[in-house]
C-alpha cells in the first residue's frame, strides 16, 4: 500500500466514524426525548369514546408534568395498566388524592353508587365511555408511579389535528 491509498483509506475510515457518531448522536437525542419530554402514542378501543376515536388516534404526550406531580382532574393520561403490566391505557384523571370520588358500582344500575378517598400517592382514572372501560371502578385507584404521560396534541386523524382540551 502506497501513501495515497493509505490516505484515500484513512479519509473513508474517518468518514464512516463521523457518520456513525452523528447516528448515535441522534438516536441518544431521540431516546432522552422520548422517555423524558414527549412521546408518540396510538390510542384506540371504546373506553374514551368520543373524546378518542375507536379506530385509533395518533396522539403525543408529555412526560415532564407528571414527573413534577402536577396531573390533575379532567387531564388524559397514560397510565401502565396495573391488570397487565405489558399495556398501557389512556383514561381521564378523574380524582388525586386526598379527593373523595363517587362513582357507580354498575353502571347500568344507577342505584348503586360507592364513594371512596383517593390514596395519597394515588389517582383514580376512569374511561369517558363508563359503559365500556376498565379502569379504577373496577382496580381502585392507580399508583401514581404507574402514570406515562400527560395526552395534550392529537396528530391523527387530521380532521381533528389540534391541542387535547379537558
Amino acid at each position: 500500500m502506497n501513501v495515497r491509498s493509505m490516505k484515500q483509506w484513512s479519509s473513508l475510515v474517518k468518514e464512516a466514524l463521523d457518520g456513525t457518531f452523528l447516528v448515535a448522536k441522534f438516536l441518544c437525542l431521540l431516546h432522552v426525548t422520548n422517555t423524558y419530554l414527549c412521546t408518540v402514542a396510538v390510542t384506540y378501543g371504546p373506553s374514551m369514546l368520543p373524546t378518542l376515536s375507536l379506530t385509533g388516534d395518533l396522539v403525543l404526550a408529555e412526560r415532564i408534568t407528571p414527573r413534577l406531580g402536577k396531573v390533575g382532574i379532567g387531564d388524559v393520561v397514560l397510565v401502565r395498566s396495573p391488570e397487565n403490566p405489558r399495556k398501557v391505557v389512556t383514561k381521564r384523571v378523574v380524582g388525586v388524592e386526598g379527593d373523595r370520588v363517587t362513582y357507580f358500582v354498575d353502571p347500568k344500575n344507577s342505584d348503586r353508587c360507592q364513594t371512596i378517598l383517593v390514596p395519597k400517592g394515588h389517582i383514580w382514572i376512569e374511561g369517558d365511555n363508563i359503559y365500556a372501560s376498565r379502569d379504577s371502578r373496577n382496580f381502585g385507584a392507580v399508583p401514581y408511579g404507574l402514570l406515562h404521560g400527560k395526552l395534550f396534541w392529537r396528530v391523527w386523524p387530521p380532521k381533528d389535528f389540534g391541542p387535547l382540551g379537558k
